[in-house]
């Protein structure tokens, strides 16, 4: 089984895909002969043509709106937004179109567009190439929010979003682009969407974490483990829906949580977890949920490491659960 890094694994995806539907197209700023900005659709052009490698004009919200009627037209355009803070100018059409298409004609009609996006800092890209916007996204109904954390997980998630008819935001967590490196079948496969994935088991407290910020998680109970503690750690892997069971098994197994994320802490996605959490299992709770997030500041350059968590505050929040 070859290994592959994420940017590998979504190729992969993609090339998948268009082998087999024809009515696969993708589009977006740089994506044809140059292969996109990380080099994600690097070859495709080559093997499937103009016609179904599209490149665009720098305006997000005229991609976003011809991939809708694409979709509505029978095709499934994957459009790529190049980095996630450039998404903005299409926020109307995914809020406002995309995600209504199915509710506004009782269901007669689905628009089957997945959006790719770079999302997260740790490029020092500043404040214009580093932003987590899933919680604007979370908070529309009608779409569903998924982020992988690493390459296995990259390519099932994507090819199982190209295979339904909801639209979706696919957000890839950029700082691990390389960075991630695994085992990833060369054939086809998909990760259910909607299921998390419990990727360290322990019995002490459970960290919650998607995206870039798995390896974090993960590093922090590694940390947690050699102090001689047991920490679980459950990648959600989808954030809409997001896995409601599996989250309430390790926090009630668990009695304590702490919830990690990129995107500034307050209204971020971690309040929701919360809120989900001590609705269904307050009486398994031994301590107060613990958020390790983003600052409520720009995004910053010079401070970057500093803004973005780590693992020793997600290993300092874990410590002030187990003795609170």
């Amino acid at each position: 089984m070859p290994i592959m890094n994420i940017i590998e694994a979504v190729r992969s995806a993609l090339q998948t895909q268009m082998r087999v539907d024809k009515r696969v197209i993708v589009l977006g700023e740089d994506i044809g002969k140059f292969g996109g900005v990380f080099r994600a659709t690097s070859g495709l052009f080559d093997e499937f043509g103009a016609d179904r490698v599209i490149d665009t004009p720098l305006a997000e919200a005229g991609i976003i709106g011809t991939a809708i009627g694409m979709a509505l037209y029978g095709l499934r355009p994957v459009p790529e937004i190049q980095f996630s803070d450039f998404i903005f100018p299409a926020f109307d059409q995914i809020v406002s179109e995309l995600a209504k298409f199915r509710y506004r004609s009782g269901g007669n009609y689905t628009c089957p567009v997945v959006i790719r996006t770079p999302v997260g800092g740790g490029i020092r890209g500043g404040h214009y190439h580093s932003q987590s916007p899933e919680a604007l996204f979370i908070h529309t109904p009608g779409l569903k929010v998924v982020t992988p954390s690493n390459p296995y997980d990259a390519k099932g998630l994507l090819l199982a979003c190209m295979r339904q008819n909801d639209p979706v935001l696919f957000m890839e967590p950029k700082r691990i682009y390389r960075a991630s490196k695994g085992e990833v079948p060369e054939g086809d496969y998909t990760v259910e969407l909607g299921k998390a994935a419990v990727t360290r088991e322990g019995t002490q407290c459970t960290v919650l974490a998607w995206s870039g910020m798995v390896s974090i998680a993960e590093e922090a109970a590694a940390k947690a483990a050699a102090a001689g503690l047991s920490v679980e750690v459950v990648d959600l892997r989808t954030l809409m829906p997001f896995d409601i069971e599996t989250i309430l098994a390790s926090v009630t197994k668990t009695g304590r949580c702490v919830i990690v994320h990129e995107a500034p802490k307050t209204a971020g996605f971690g309040a929701e977890l919360v809120a989900s959490i001590q609705e269904r299992a307050l009486a398994h709770l031994e301590a107060p949920i613990l958020r390790v997030a983003g600052f409520d500041t720009p995004f910053p350059y010079t401070l970057e490491h500093e803004y973005l968590p780590n693992a020793d505050r997600v290993l300092t929040a874990i410590r002030q659960t187990l003795e609170w």
